[in-house]
């Protein structure tokens, strides 16, 4: 199974565009995908989906599932869009470090163990999702927490958006520093299965910065603020936005979804994967075919 998880300390590098279409990419090619958003913003994952509409209800969600209370089986939380299975967020993901911490308590006083950062491990393997899907991906937010180390644990792989330029840099180099402290602290090997740079110009600082990333950078994405501001106002990936709602297909455009297609095919190598139907790089119309 390949699981990673998309994620950087700096803001506006395409995190979650980037965790959605490479989404989409593994659905294209066969491959079947389950995404675990975990950010508490508006701005997340299952907005960008469309499968929000149930933050703010009363309704089984997965921090239920996290702290041993849920009103229902797993699988029921699952919307499908896009090829692509989707655990929606919920609004209790804001109150989630509280509600780990009681529950930790609460075990405590009984003689129990209870690991704050392994509940998101512990609900994915009870449900089967190991031996059910080929690809899992996390999407947590930037900011340290419960989210983010929860999204770890359970992947123990990370994709890096990376802006390239000064800030972009700055954000790598804490990475590692988180990486190297979460693996101490979990006694855990965390790997770095690529970092994606995004926005880019060619500027020579842009690649001056490009030089200095010690990670594998299997594509270089330019700036393309058209299309995935495109994707969030249809609430769709960058593949059905250019199928769907472009006027027309531009080869730009079409390059950046070859992108995404190969970058996933980069990341289904690196644990092994062979998709049973992978896609011409950037071919909108290919017929998704699972097995």
């Amino acid at each position: 199974m390949l699981t990673y998880s998309t994620y950087s300390e700096a803001g506006g590098v395409g995190k979650t565009t980037t965790a959605a279409n490479l989404a989409v990419a593994h659905a294209r090619s066969g491959l079947k995908p389950l995404v675990v958003p975990l950010d508490p913003q508006d701005g997340d994952l299952s907005r960008l989906f469309g499968v929000d509409d149930r933050r703010t209800d009363s309704v089984d969600n997965i921090v239920r599932h996290m702290i041993r209370r849920p009103n229902g089986d797993f699988e029921n939380l699952i919307r499908t869009v896009e090829g692509v299975d989707v655990v929606p967020e919920h609004n209790m993901l804001s109150d989630l470090a509280d509600f780990l911490q009681r529950e930790k308590d609460q075990a405590e006083a009984m003689g129990e163990a209870f690991g704050m950062h392994a509940q998101l491990l512990r609900v994915l393997r009870e449900a089967g999702v190991p031996e059910e899907y080929d690809v899992l991906i996390c999407d947590p937010p930037a900011t340290e927490g419960p989210h983010l180390y929860n999204a770890i644990h359970a992947t123990r792989s990370l994709v890096i958006p990376v802006e390239p330029s000064a800030k972009g840099r700055a954000a790598v180099e804490g990475l590692e520093a988180l990486v190297a402290g979460f693996e101490d602290q979990l006694e855990i090997d965390v790997g770095v299965l690529a970092a994606v740079p995004t926005g880019f110009k060619n500027t020579r600082d842009q690649r001056q910065v490009l030089t200095e990333i010690d990670y594998p950078i299997p594509e270089i994405i330019s700036e393309r603020a058209s299309l995935m501001e495109g994707c969030w106002m249809e609430q769709c990936s960058a593949f059905k936005y250019v199928r769907e709602h472009r006027d027309r297909r531009r080869d730009y455009e079409i390059e950046t979804l070859a992108q995404f297609d190969r970058i996933a095919r980069h990341l289904e190598e690196q644990v092994g994967i062979d998709a049973p139907n992978p896609p011409e790089p950037g071919d909108v119309d290919h017929e998704v075919m699972t097995v």
